[in-house]
């Protein structure tokens, strides 16, 4: 009988996934917009209103359930906007798990890390392309919810890769003192804070 070797660690498939059930989920809201903006309209209806208000929807929940859970869950990354009530200037806040070097800290799957981050780069990608395609077929209509979908995809992946590249800094500042990480964009420049959690 043959051995039958493991996949090596970050091969794309769920099944080597530290949290299945999140990956699958976040996957399936990531697909599901795209889906229904692709097809809904060519198999069930040609109701414009319809797949608009279905398709935001679904971003919608896509945004919430990636900036508050599956980033948190899948890579240890969590980000928020603050606004001073005072000054009403709004700040980006960026959290990152503990660094396996520090106390209380776990390495990160190599599956679920593969998985979020071409999922986070890919859904802006193929919005932009049904962008072009909108533009040039003169469906400015669609345009609409394309710039939405856009919007959202864009702001997830351009505040977790910040995110990212802020606890990758304060992982190094830190050195393993603190339990978690804490880095704030304020003015455009970073400052960091450590805090400890219990």
């Amino acid at each position: 009988m043959a051995d039958i070797e493991a996949p090596p660690p970050g091969t794309l498939n769920w099944r080597l996934s530290a949290h299945p059930i999140t990956l699958v989920t976040f996957l399936s809201f990531r697909a599901s917009s795209l889906l229904v903006y692709l097809f809904l309209g060519l198999l069930f209806t040609k109701n414009f209103v319809l797949i608009f208000i279905i398709t935001i929807l679904l971003l919608a929940a896509d945004f919430y359930y990636l900036k508050n859970i599956a980033g948190r869950r899948l890579v240890g990354l969590r980000w928020w906007n603050e606004v001073n009530p005072t000054t009403g200037d709004s700040h980006w806040v960026f959290e990152s798990a503990p660094q396996p070097n520090e106390p209380g800290g776990k390495l990160v799957n190599a599956t679920d890390k593969r998985f979020f981050w071409l999922a986070l780069y890919c859904q802006p990608a193929l919005w932009v392309a049904l962008a072009v395609v909108a533009i040039v077929s003169f469906h400015f209509i669609w345009l609409t919810l394309v710039v939405i979908a856009l919007v959202l995809t864009i702001t997830n992946t351009l505040a977790f890769s910040r995110c990212d590249k802020f606890s990758q800094a304060s992982g190094l500042l830190g050195n393993g003192l603190y339990s978690a990480s804490l880095a704030r964009n304020v003015g455009g420049a970073l400052v960091s804070r450590m805090f400890n959690r219990s």
